[in-house]
């Protein structure tokens, strides 16, 4: 089984968890800026149906 020879440094993995989170972010900004497009009708890559009432 692996096992890690030295402990992490605190600084190293508060660098890779930062790391992780701002992965994150960009994610979620891109998924809400298309859920904006969605809903005003600006979308150019999703097509949805519009439903006429």
């Amino acid at each position: 089984m692996a096992v890690p020879k030295k402990r992490t440094s605190t600084s190293k993995k508060r660098i890779r968890k930062n790391i992780w989170k701002r992965k994150g972010y960009w994610v979620a900004l891109k998924a809400f800026s298309l859920a904006k497009s969605l809903s005003t009708g600006n979308s150019k890559s999703f097509f949805v149906r519009q439903y006429m009432r």
